[in-house]
């Protein structure tokens, strides 16, 4: 699982510890050092007394995955759960398939299903800039959608319902994932993704949608850890991996490999006019079959990923029961 830190040698002058780049979640020295200050220490995989899901690590070279198998898994051994390939969050620079909060929303949401979660542990930015990020979820997908995965995916996954989910960061590679065309190729060989699940997802562009800041200044400053993660993106912040509403993007919204279609937003979540936008856009790509497909959930009176930091709030539970419906919907 991934370091908090990474260390490089003294310079001997002092200079080592000077700073050249502050993002709060991540902090980058002129020695090449990296700390995330913010990151807790990860949590360890296995059986969680909370929930009855079992967790396990698989390490797939330059990644790895997290596996989580609720206990409905054992009393039906025959029966087949849907899967979801979860994507966690933290601005591609930042957090873990272990951190503490991801691993308990993922033990939360394997259980409230019941489903077989798959948490994908991408290489994290800067030490490895974008796209290694969207290469290694693209990877543990295709891995998953393989007959022989894993024995825990070939005894008790539903390659038929196979969803992928994601919050901030981790659903802005949810939505390259629905898109890919290897995975829309897929699509059209009858492999469709069941679902995408979008929690708040980090979208942005040069052009203001919604209640967003207008002054370029302030649509510089929303894509700076972008283009820190990114430095190769093409369009810089209209990138259509980071706006997929972007001019010559947006197209491909109708052509998502997967049938439906969940955005989650929050109130005061600076990000929600983006996903209103996207969830509108995907609808409307869709024509007809749009507004059957694409459903939009706003959080009132709360803001980015708060049910990291509330879980056990009334507001989190209902969310989570709102994805687990779309989850075992027909």
């Amino acid at each position: 699982m991934a370091s908090n830190s990474t260390a490089a040698a003294p310079s001997g002058d002092g200079s080592a510890d000077e700073v050249l780049h502050e993002f709060g979640i991540v902090r980058v020295y002129k020695s090449g050092r990296v700390e995330r200050p913010l990151a807790a220490p990860p949590v360890a995989p296995g059986l969680d007394a909370a929930t009855g899901v079992e967790s396990r690590d698989v390490q797939l070279g330059a990644y790895s995955v997290r596996l989580y198998l609720p206990t409905s898994a054992a009393a039906a051994p025959s029966a087949k759960l849907p899967i979801i390939v979860y994507v966690h969050g933290g601005g591609f620079v930042a957090e873990s398939a272990a951190s503490p909060g991801c691993h308990r929303f993922v033990n939360t949401l394997a259980a409230a299903c019941p489903a077989l979660a798959v948490s994908v542990e991408y290489r994290l930015a800067p030490e490895h800039p974008l796209p290694a990020a969207y290469d290694d979820s693209l990877a543990a997908l295709k891995w998953t959608l393989s007959a022989a995965a894993d024995p825990w995916v070939a005894a008790h996954g539903d390659l038929g319902r196979v969803f992928v989910a994601g919050d901030s960061a981790g659903a802005n590679i949810c939505h390259y994932l629905a898109v890919h065309p290897d995975i829309v190729n897929n699509a059209a060989d009858g492999r469709r993704l069941k679902g995408a699940v979008l929690i708040h997802p980090w979208f942005w562009g040069s052009e203001a949608v919604g209640g967003e800041p207008s002054h370029p200044a302030a649509r510089a400053m929303g894509a700076r850890l972008w283009l820190f993660a990114c430095p190769g993106a093409d369009g810089g912040m209209d990138d259509p991996r980071m706006n997929p509403m972007a001019p010559g993007a947006a197209p491909a919204l109708g052509a998502m490999a997967c049938e439906r279609v969940m955005v989650c937003v929050a109130e005061h979540d600076f990000l929600k006019w983006r996903g209103q936008a996207y969830a509108e856009a995907v609808a409307a790509a869709r024509g007809a079959e749009g507004s059957g497909s694409v459903e939009l959930m706003e959080t009132e009176g709360e803001g980015h990923v708060f049910y990291v930091f509330k879980p056990d709030g009334d507001k989190a539970k209902a969310m989570v029961d709102r994805i687990v419906s779309f989850v075992n919907a027909p």
